[in-house]
């Protein structure tokens, strides 16, 4: 990439504040709400968001908008530029103590708040656990969105399926039959207990439920020849991981169906169901997929009530085969 004068000059600009370069650095990991940078950085938001401007003004971040929250991230039309200043940013830590440990004291910072917000779901669930199929039917018209996921799924066997966030097991219950086997997996204990109950009339040796996070799955690679992300995803912090472990675990030209909601403004999901992501744009979830190695095919929608659902499904690209992966049994063992 060719820069101008002007432009050069204003990237170092961007640059010339301590504040800035660790705003830069915790971008190299993660998008970030402009709140969570307040938080991290113990500063008031429009003081942050005056840094976040200058940041997107030089072309080194783009805000997104979701309700009355802004999303930042990396800026994607100056990625070469972005590696160069991450790799400048990376040795800074390596040869500056005080920069290195200010970058370190925002991270933890970071993942406390991250925690927290964790909590926050995992105690809802815990208290909604025995409920959760009426409140989902609040949202949405279930038997319609779960009648166009097997639609959208009827091209292919489902061969071993992982169900991930299983909440209640609905998912594991209705694919369970045509899958050769099911995995359920939901970090929350509670919720497991509620799955068992609903999956105990299938064969023990079809189904198998696992505590576990959808961001470090508990399985090898290339374990399963399906994945579903069921109303799940609006969940995460940072859905790029899940993604990415969803990901992992399939194998070459496996799939990935995931329900979520389209893109919304109702804020009062945020504190009264814990929501994180008010839903997701096409665009949004086509550049998760991408990232993550998937192929996807034209996602479908469902505006039968106030939020829109909608299906978006994507193929894993094939990757070269590999000694550790080639020869993987359809059996599930921990990968970690």
């Amino acid at each position: 990439m060719i820069l101008g004068h002007m432009v050069i000059e204003d990237i170092f600009k961007a640059l010339g504040d301590p504040t800035r370069l660790r705003i830069a650095r915790l971008l190299g990991a993660m998008e970030l709400a402009v709140g969570e940078l307040a938080q991290v950085l113990g500063q008031s938001q429009p003081r942050v968001s005056r840094h976040v401007g200058i940041l997107c003004d030089a072309g080194l971040a783009e805000r997104r908008r979701e309700g009355s929250w802004v999303f930042l991230r990396q800026s994607e039309s100056r990625g070469a530029v972005i590696d160069a200043i991450q790799q400048l940013l990376a040795l800074a830590e390596e040869q500056e103590p005080t920069f290195a440990a200010l970058c370190e004291t925002d991270r933890r910072k970071l993942a406390a708040i991250r925690h927290a917000r964790e909590a926050a779901a995992e105690t809802y669930f815990a208290r909604h656990a025995g409920e959760w199929d009426e409140l989902r039917a609040l949202h949405s018209a279930d038997a319609e969105v779960e009648r166009r996921l097997a639609e959208s799924l009827a091209d292919a066997p489902l061969g071993a399926l992982l169900d991930i966030g299983t909440g209640t097991g609905r998912m594991a219950e209705l694919f369970g039959p045509q899958a050769d086997r099911v995995v359920a997996l939901d970090k929350n204990l509670e919720m497991l207990r509620v799955a068992r109950a609903k999956l105990q009339h299938l064969p023990a040796a079809q189904i198998e439920l696992v505590q576990g996070d959808f961001a470090e799955l508990p399985f090898a690679d290339a374990s399963f020849d399906t994945v579903i992300v069921h109303q799940v995803l609006h969940f995460a912090p940072d859905p790029a991981p899940a993604l990415a472990e969803a990901a992992r675990v399939l194998r070459d030209g496996g799939r990935i169906a995931i329900v979520d909601f389209a893109s919304h403004d109702h804020e009062e999901l945020r504190t009264r169901h814990q929501h994180v992501r008010l839903g997701f744009s096409d665009r949004q979830m086509a550049e998760l997929l991408k990232a993550a190695g998937f192929v996807a095919a034209a996602p479908s929608a469902l505006e039968g009530g106030k939020l829109v659902v909608k299906i978006w499904t994507a193929k894993r690209r094939a990757l070269a085969a590999s000694p550790s992966t080639s020869s993987t049994p359809p059996a599930l063992e921990t990968a970690r």
